[in-house]
């Protein structure tokens, strides 16, 4: 019998719908949640077959990517944002929560092409707080960010996605599931994908569990899933990704670009 691939996936709600029903196929995977940059270092060590990665993390291993399945946008994402005390012209100390490397990256291209600034960057825990005392501006990513409201706190919020479709036009990947060439098969493959299936339709569901039955929250987490994030891996994605990559590189924020290959 075949030993189960051992599955590191995102804790974060958003990629909740990826792994919906994923922890009850116990044949076929082994199910743990980290943060982005632990599934990626999980990944990189060998601890884990497949993991949901931040992007730029594909072009540091010999990886295959699942087609047809992603975390990403096509505008505004809401969950990973710069939220700046002062006009984003005059950022130049911007600190960054460093659990996805991808969303550092894409801060990077953005205030090189978009945003024409050149701040020095400091990697800090994603306290909003603490990070705007040590900078003007602050990268903040996932459910933290989700929980942060710019009228309180007494800052602009700027959403990556959106700023990453003003310039380019494209959606953004930000995550996806990758693993080196062999470690899926067919009834891999297609458990992902009944799986992502299954969590798109399971939306308000998944809102409230994550909600602990706070309605309004649950609102909001429901509008979020649905309206600003994509789970799928198709031309126009791709066509993102690889302008991410380009442009990342020439700004010295990743690896080397290379082809993106699929399971």
């Amino acid at each position: 019998m075949t030993a189960p691939v051992r599955l590191s996936a995102v804790s974060f709600v958003n990629a909740r719908p990826l792994v919906y029903g994923l922890t009850e196929q116990r044949a076929l995977f082994v199910v743990e949640f980290d943060l982005p940059s632990v599934c990626a270092a999980r990944l990189h060590a060998g601890e884990v077959d497949l993991g949901l990665i931040p992007a730029v993390e594909y072009l540091n291993g010999d990886y295959c990517l699942v087609p047809d399945m992603a975390i990403g946008s096509d505008g505004p994402i809401l969950s990973v944002a710069v939220f700046t005390s002062v006009p984003i012209a005059r950022v130049t100390r911007l600190a960054v929560d460093t659990s996805s490397r991808t969303s550092v990256a894409l801060t990077r291209v953005l205030c090189a092409n978009y945003w024409d600034i050149a701040p020095e960057f400091v990697p800090m825990r994603p306290v909003l707080g603490e990070m705007l005392v040590a900078a003007d501006a602050a990268l903040v990513i996932g459910d933290p960010a989700l929980a942060i409201d710019p009228a309180t706190a007494s800052v602009e919020k700027l959403d990556l996605g959106e700023a990453w479709r003003a310039l380019t036009g494209l959606p953004f990947v930000f995550a996806a599931w990758a693993g080196r060439p062999g470690a899926l098969g067919p009834a891999h493959l297609r458990a992902l994908a009944d799986a992502r299936d299954r969590g798109v339709a399971a939306v308000d569901k998944i809102a409230m569990t994550h909600a602990a039955g706070d309605e309004t929250r649950a609102g909001t987490i429901r509008s979020y899933l649905r309206h600003n994030l994509r789970y799928q891996f198709g031309d126009r994605e791709r066509a993102g990704l690889e302008r991410f990559f380009g442009l990342a590189e020439a700004v010295h924020a990743v690896s080397p670009a290379r082809p993106l290959r699929f399971f």
